[in-house]
């Protein structure tokens, strides 16, 4: 059987020494199934059950691994989870509805450019006098990071909202990074003119005097 092997071995070496890097992964029992049709010095083969190429295997782990992430994502934390790792000053906390809402708002005003991401570029840009809707991530430690803002909106009369997560926030806002606020600014004609009006009466609503 090893010289069988052997032989074969041989003739792929010398008619097609790319497909016989692969041929030692083959069973010698299947060695000689490769082989097809061998006259006239010629050899032809059909590797196609038998062996993939280094781009086919490539691929194969690609797909795998896009895969598994797209399990993991799908497995990810829901909406109740991430509501309960919120801090205490996370009010008004969106519902579940405008949660959805929010992220979609920050997605389309990513793409049409009219957002500050981060406490610094919020703060930057209410000393501006910029006005629009502020959403800030409710899972932020320690708080003294940006417990600030609320007060600050207040003052510059801009309406805000927080959300559970800032993961999902820096998703929405088209960045790797987990974001703690973004400040959606006004612009005519935007095409999420209803989410942003909805949203912000949703924010008005809030009354913190009277809890």
């Amino acid at each position: 059987r090893e010289c069988s092997a052997i032989v074969a071995l041989s003739l792929v070496s010398t008619t097609c020494s790319s497909c016989c890097i692969h041929l030692y992964r083959i069973p010698i029992s299947e060695t000689f199934a490769i082989v097809s049709e061998f006259s006239a010095g010629s050899v032809q083969f059909d590797f196609r059950n038998s062996i993939m190429s280094d781009s086919e295997q490539e691929k194969k782990k690609k797909s795998k691994t896009g895969k598994s992430s797209s399990d993991g994502a799908a497995s990810g934390k829901t909406y109740e989870d991430r509501v309960k790792a919120v801090n205490v000053i996370s009010q008004p906390l969106a519902s579940k509805k405008s949660t959805k809402k929010a992220h979609k708002l920050v997605k389309k005003a990513a793409q049409a450019k009219i957002i500050r991401r981060g406490v610094k570029e919020v703060v930057k840009g209410l000393r501006k006098g910029e006005q629009g809707l502020a959403i800030l991530a409710g899972d932020i430690y320690p708080l003294d990071v940006y417990s600030f803002l609320p007060i600050l909106l207040e003052e510059k009369n801009v309406p805000y909202i927080f959300v559970p997560s800032k993961q999902d926030l820096g998703a929405a806002a088209c960045t790797k990074r987990p974001t703690s606020v973004v400040l959606v600014k006004t612009k005519k004609d935007f095409e999420a003119q209803d989410l942003y009006d909805a949203l912000t009466k949703e924010a008005k609503e809030y009354n913190p005097i009277g809890l």
